[in-house]
């Protein structure tokens, strides 16, 4: 059977000694977040996660939702768990005090998402949506809209959704045909079929708030003609309660790969009661506050499961005896040596975690600048912060998505035969991990969004902002003895990344096709770097403590030998898609459709 604890001691490790939480408290609205407030909210979150949440998670899987006369059952114990989940206040956890939030920074919502997603990521969909569409309404619904919606997201007992996908229409929105009749009653009729709409169905609220992309009469063509709206299950009554069922019905669940305990649906809107959302044929503006906040959850989703995976590799690769290690034997007494002797087995073992540990600190750090980006008084400090936050969400979604199923494949080849088969759990943080790197866009719309959007935009202040972070940490740390190995492989793979991007650049301008073809190479370059450049802060941070460390000598003495593992195991594949890159598009472009 699978186990799952909390990492609290590198949790706290990077939020109160990397990147300084102290510094939340002195954000306006964030005075009572103090570290040891921090800490008491992370310890309840591991409780729950791990006592509540994570023994449902393999029982889930297998049960799976089930789905008769329209209505989705989630598996059993979801919905006591869901019960404590509210009774606990963590749906609104990082919700504003005047809807019933918490109001705790953005960060420990970071925090908090890693345990959920690490302990039973079906069950983190369900309110991980419910947040999304909160932050879609706060900040572009109408007083009206909020009044009758936020309140019941935050405290739970409704939830939400992103309806915009259609059969014929995915990455390309443009071409969605649902429509939006004005009713007369400033109210709008919703007539259209949306699929793969995450917990779409289920039973574990009163009520369901879906946010639905569609078109009214007049709309241009394309995305320039999306407006969103607000479509109830039921719609609310005047005293804010589930009153009448609305014209939306739940066509079927899909059976999938992974998330089993997660409803993926189809709904169909049949002349459904919706309100607008924003502004007319602006549904794009608002459907990205959502989907830019879904995509660094998702990312969270790549960094939990893969941590999941690793304790358990880790329990059994000390357990599991087979041969001798190479250099001698380990375990004399014993018929063979524990497999963790053998190196290979190590191998797989560090890559998941110079992954997860350093996935970890850049998204914790990344948190930090989403709340200074919101709460900072000076201007200034808000947009270095936000520029951060928008370069680097596109790199968090897709790379720990891609590393965290990478990472989860790592773990099983850990586990040998007893990886495939279902008794020890690890088949299914496979399963389930790989469903991240599709949702929310694509990785390949994500390379195209940093090399598209992010790298020009406003000149190349963002990339040029964040590359001059990178350069000033690898000036501090050149010439200290401990840490200048660990900066000499950044320097290497950073250099290689800064020579790529003015190859994309200059190309790009030239040929949009060219930077397209590169995209993927690209984001993967730069993500091995984001998190080097936080393997190389964590490692200044440790060497600096170690001297006066006391008994936490073994835990900064692993960090730098973590650090140097990714930096010479890790890094120097910068290198191979520094030339991938540089190579251009042609071999890729110049294989037309007609040759497949």
């Amino acid at each position: 059977m699978p186990t799952y604890r909390a990492p609290l001691e590198d949790m706290r490790f990077v939020l109160h000694e990397l990147i300084g939480s102290a510094q939340l408290a002195a954000l306006p609205g964030y005075e009572d977040a103090t570290p040891d407030m921090l800490d008491a909210v992370m310890d309840e979150a591991s409780t729950l996660c791990e006592e509540v949440l994570f023994p449902l998670n393999q029982s889930g899987d297998a049960e799976g939702c089930r789905f008769e006369n329209g209505e989705v059952q989630t598996p059993d114990g979801f919905i006591a768990a869901y019960r404590t989940f509210v009774e606990g206040g963590w749906p609104g956890l990082a919700s504003a005090p005047e809807w019933g939030g918490q109001g705790l920074p953005l960060t420990l919502r970071f925090v908090v998402d890693e345990m959920m997603c690490s302990a039973n990521l079906s069950f983190g969909m369900y309110p991980g949506l419910s947040h999304g569409a909160y932050i879609a309404i706060l900040h572009h619904g109408s007083e009206e809209l909020q009044r009758r919606f936020l309140p019941k997201l935050v405290d739970g007992s409704w939830s939400g959704t992103m309806c915009l996908t259609e059969a014929h229409a995915g990455t390309d929105l443009g071409i969605l045909t649902t429509r939006a009749e004005p009713a007369g009653d400033g109210a709008y009729r919703i007539t259209g079929s949306k699929i793969f709409i995450t917990a779409g169905e289920h039973d574990l609220t009163s009520n369901i708030i879906h946010l639905v992309l569609a078109r009214l009469p007049d709309a241009p063509d394309g995305t320039r003609g999306i407006s969103m709206f607000v479509v109830p299950k039921f719609l609310p009554t005047e005293e804010g309660e589930s009153g009448t069922r609305n014209a939306v019905a739940c066509g079927s669940i899909e059976h999938k790969m992974g998330i089993k305990a997660s409803p993926t649906c189809v709904i169909n809107f049949d002349g459904a009661t919706g309100w607008l959302v924003g502004e007319p044929h602006k549904g794009m503006r608002a459907m990205f506050t959502m989907m830019n906040e879904e995509r660094l959850a998702v990312g969270m989703q790549g960094l939990g499961v893969a941590e999941t995976a690793y304790q358990n590799a880790v329990a059994y690769a000390r357990d599991r005896v087979q041969g001798r290690a190479p250099g001698g034997p380990v375990a004399p007494d014993q018929r063979a040596d524990p497999i963790i002797a053998h190196p290979d087995v190590r191998r797989n073992l560090l890559l998941v975690r110079s992954f997860t540990e350093g996935a970890r600190a850049l998204s914790y750090w990344i948190g930090l600048h989403v709340d200074v980006a919101e709460r900072h008084p000076d201007p200034a400090t808000r947009e270095a912060a936000a520029d951060l936050v928008a370069l680097m969400t596109p790199i968090v979604k897709a790379h720990f998505t891609d590393l965290g199923f990478e990472s989860c494949n790592h773990a099983l080849q850990v586990f040998g035969g007893h990886g495939y088969i279902r008794e020890y759990g690890v088949e299914q943080f496979v399963r389930d991990a790989r469903i991240g790197m599709i949702y929310e866009g694509t990785n390949g719309v994500q390379a195209l969004d940093l090399v598209g959007r992010k790298l020009p935009a406003e000149g190349g202040r963002l990339v040029k902002r964040y590359f001059a972070r990178v350069a000033a940490l690898l000036e501090a740390t050149k010439d200290d003895e401990q840490t200048r190995d660990i900066a000499a492989g950044l320097g290497r793979a950073f250099a290689k990344l800064q020579s790529s991007t003015m190859s994309i650049a200059q190309r790009g301008m030239q040929d949009p096709a060219e930077a397209a073809a590169v995209a993927t190479d690209y984001l993967r370059l730069f993500g091995l770097v984001a998190i080097g450049h936080m393997w190389l802060w964590m490692a200044q941070t440790a060497a600096a403590r170690l001297p006066d460390a006391a008994d936490r000598a073994t835990f900064y003495e692993t960090k730098l030998r973590t650090a140097r593992f990714y930096s010479t195991k890790v890094l120097p594949q910068a290198t191979a898609l520094g030339h991938a890159i540089e190579a251009g598009g042609a071999s890729i472009n110049d294989y037309t459709p007609e040759l497949f």
